[in-house]
């Protein structure tokens, strides 16, 4: 599969997209060049001190807008730069990512410009890029270098401008054990390589990132606010990574937003989690109301262990094999888990029984009823079979 790349210039129309979030850098930092060749990129994460003027680190803040709706996040992440030194730089930014998360939008405002991105192979927006550089043109360029780790290129920050960077993606919550997780992720953790710098690709150059020591506050403001409409009533809500206040708008609805006091708090991922209410199945319906079209959205929550009544009637097709490799012990054994699953069926239920070898025969022409009668019928059928002929499983099927 070839990677693919956003390439963000003043030209350009929204197409598809795919993304991530932040950290920082700056590249007259990231540029000085380590004289002994046997140096690897792993080693080297802290940026060297350099001028001051030119060196500002120009991330200033980073703020993200999440909206759950059932079981999908919208995330909107803004980011703030500035040059705050005397000369134009260009900004390289190395950000995590989850990897369920798929962009649809991404755009770079300056002064009263708004520039929206357009998606491209990974070398032509690199070359792109690197032309609106060299022509002085304001330009950023965001590509994929692991599932989970982007970079950002910001050319042409000159002094004084200030650049907010927006981007939007959705993101799939699966839940597990009844639990929802939506991960924020905020640090992308130092990674190792044994590949000498002088011969490193240009790909790998990101391993070499900057990276803030534990205990020590990130270098920018950070901030983030969650809105959650289940659909259905919550039980729990909470986030055990960062200090949060939570309101509940409605039983199905929750709003979280920092505390006052925690905006050095982006260099941890946030975790939030919650648990639907109820142990009746319930279902919830949620409506968007587009410029074109309207979507809705249904939720469905089965309870975790949900009583026989609460269980449908269903219908059972057992299909066994009674072929000639079946013979002796195998067939013993499927006869054995055939009386055990005829025993368990609720009189409600239905079932039938496909017998295949070189040919194939049914218990019944439609399914039957789980009475005793039609259990033990069910179990005589399959108590004289004993097992001979191809395997011919297909033909079977196409009954």
């Amino acid at each position: 599969m070839k990677k693919r790349t956003l390439y963000q210039m003043g030209i350009h129309a929204l197409s598809g997209l795919l993304m991530a979030m932040p950290i920082l850098a700056s590249t007259t930092a990231l540029s000085q060049a380590y004289k002994d060749n046997e140096n690897t990129l792993s080693p080297y994460f802290m940026i060297p001190k350099g001028d001051p003027v030119t060196d500002a680190i120009p991330l200033l803040s980073t703020s993200a807008d999440v909206r759950i709706a059932g079981v999908i996040a919208d995330v909107t992440i803004t980011q703030v730069y500035k040059n705050e030194g005397k000369n134009p730089i260009e900004a390289i930014y190395v950000f995590p990512a989850s990897t369920r998360a798929a962009v649809y939008s991404m755009q770079m405002t300056i002064g009263e410009r708004k520039i929206i991105a357009t998606i491209k192979e990974r070398q032509q927006a690199r070359a792109d890029y690197e032309a609106a550089r060299e022509n002085g043109q304001s330009a950023s360029l965001l590509e994929q270098e692991r599932p989970n780790v982007f970079t950002m290129n910001v050319a042409n920050i000159m002094p004084g401008d200030k650049i907010l960077v927006e981007m939007s993606y959705t993101e799939l919550l699966i839940p597990e054990g009844g639990v929802y997780e939506f991960v924020y992720p905020t640090v992308v953790g130092p990674r190792y390589s044994n590949t000498r710098e002088d011969i490193a690709s240009t790909t790998d150059n990101w391993i070499r990132n900057p990276y803030t020591l534990e205990g020590e506050a990130p270098l920018y403001d950070f901030d983030i606010a969650v809105s959650i409409s289940a659909g259905l009533p919550l039980q729990e809500v909470s986030c055990t990574t960062h200090k949060m206040d939570i309101d509940y708008e409605d039983p199905s609805v929750a709003n979280l937003k920092l505390k006052d006091g925690e905006a050095a708090s982006g260099n941890r991922d946030m975790i939030i989690r919650y648990r639907l209410a109820g142990g009746e199945i319930e279902s919830g319906l949620l409506l968007f109301k587009g410029k074109e079209e309207n979507f809705f959205l249904v939720m469905v929550q089965p309870p975790a262990r949900p009583e026989a009544h609460q269980i449908p009637a269903r219908e059972y097709v057992f299909i066994v094999d009674i072929s000639g490799s079946m013979w002796g012990y195998p067939l013993d054994v499927s006869k054995e888990m055939m009386r055990k699953l005829l025993s368990k069926l609720k009189p409600t239920d239905c079932f039938n029984i496909l017998l295949f070898s070189g040919g194939s025969s049914l218990f019944s022409e439609r399914s039957v009823a789980a009475t005793e009668s039609n259990i033990n019928k069910g179990i005589a059928f399959i108590d004289k079979q004993h097992g001979g002929g191809g395997t011919e499983l297909l033909p079977a099927l196409r009954r």
